[in-house]
């Protein structure tokens, strides 16, 4: 590191991220602020069923202000196990529950100036179930589609989740390197 931190401070707690702001100070002199988006980190399931098809939740995101096509997903709770999060959230969203999970990977989503790692689950041997949705969650419809439909909403741009693009990308290496 060619920096060293000389002040830092939280300038907003809120539920979902705190924003810390750091003044910094470079090896040459120069001296600059950095503004951090404080994230717990989340767990995105790639739920595979027996068929083929893929199980994604169709979600009216409130900063797009539009539904967007996307992996079930959720925020971790303080120190939870991103395996427990995993879990919970194929459950919540989408009412299934999987015999098996197997981490694919993390990602950064926004390393620019947010410190959310996602991890990344495929889940197989799937069982469907009733959800349990939160209160924001009322409006959301499951979708189940083939690799193939997915890659190609991709292309045409109707899939803009950064975390299901990286998903399927983690999914279809592992379970091709499985075969």
């Amino acid at each position: 590191m060619n920096y060293k931190v000389i002040e830092s401070d939280i300038v907003f707690r809120g539920r979902v991220i705190d924003l810390r702001v750091d003044k910094i100070k470079y090896d040459s002199g120069n001296e600059s602020v950095r503004e951090i988006a404080v994230h717990s980190g989340g767990a995105v399931v790639v739920p595979v069923k027996d068929d083929g098809k893929l199980v994604m939740v169709s979600q009216y995101r409130y900063p797009l202000e539009k539904f967007i096509l996307e992996f079930p997903a959720g925020k971790l709770d303080f120190n939870e196990d991103p395996l427990v999060c995993a879990v919970r959230e194929l459950r919540e969203e989408t009412g299934y529950t999987a015999a098996n999970f197997q981490k694919l990977g993390t990602i950064a989503t926004t390393p620019g100036f947010c410190t959310e790692i996602l991890h990344i689950f495929l889940a197989t041997g799937l069982t469907a179930g009733e959800h349990s949705r939160e209160e924001g969650e009322y409006g959301m419809e499951v979708e189940e589609l083939l690799f193939k439909e997915i890659d190609e909403k991709i292309v045409r741009g109707e899939i803009i989740d950064s975390k299901s693009i990286c998903g399927l990308h983690m999914a279809s290496r592992f379970l091709l390197n499985t075969k």
